[in-house]
């Protein structure tokens, strides 16, 4: 009985080539370098260009809507708009939805800022308001003009025309929360028009 010999390792020798070299990289040609440049190029554009972008994109529109509060602000008069959602809450004062011929103009300094509002109420819708800016018709006194001159001056309310019946309150909050000066023309009752003056201070 014979016994394999364990063969003794290959060793490459004159005749039996060694494991075969990676190829060496052929070198960069002119076209594939400028390529890549040309990509690696676009990659930076895009990456600075972009956000530049959007922030020349961004201010312009901070300087659109600065034009446009500069516009609204130097609007003289009231205008036959009813107040954004925002300025209603602002200076709240709760229009009412029924509301008709609704107008406002505001005014705004480093010190104080006012909201306008006049507009057409049924007398049920009345009471709504009232209650809803914390007051009530109840508060309501005869005779009483709260808007001061220079704010019926600004708007160009005229309370002194005879024959109308006006009634007014003022609704006084704590800081920082606006105040509101209130007329109500109650010549005709059951659709009563409203005169509101809203001030804040920042």
């Amino acid at each position: 009985m014979t016994m394999d010999r364990p063969h003794p390792p290959s060793v490459p020798g004159p005749d039996r080539p060694g494991p075969a070299e990676p190829a060496a990289r052929p070198p960069e040609d002119r076209r594939h370098r400028n390529r890549r440049r040309w990509l690696t190029a676009i990659v930076i554009v895009l990456l600075i260009g972009i956000p530049a972008g959007y922030l020349v994109v961004s201010a312009e529109q901070s300087r659109d809507s600065g034009r446009n509060k500069e516009i609204e602000s130097a609007a003289t008069g009231l205008q036959d708009l009813r107040p954004s959602k925002m300025k209603r809450r602002v200076f709240e004062v709760p229009v009412p939805p029924g509301a008709t011929r609704v107008r406002y103009f505001e005014t705004s300094n480093w010190k104080t800022s006012r909201l306008y509002v006049q507009f057409d109420v049924t007398s049920g819708r009345l009471d709504a308001f009232l209650t809803d800016l914390g007051t009530s018709r109840s508060a309501l006194v005869d005779g009483s003009l709260p808007i001061t001159p220079r704010d019926r001056q600004t708007v160009g309310w005229d309370f002194d025309q005879p024959g109308h019946h006006l009634a007014g309150v003022q609704h006084r909050q704590p800081g920082p929360r606006p105040s509101q000066d209130v007329v109500v023309d109650l010549t005709d009752p059951g659709f009563p028009r409203v005169y509101v003056v809203s001030t804040t201070t920042p």
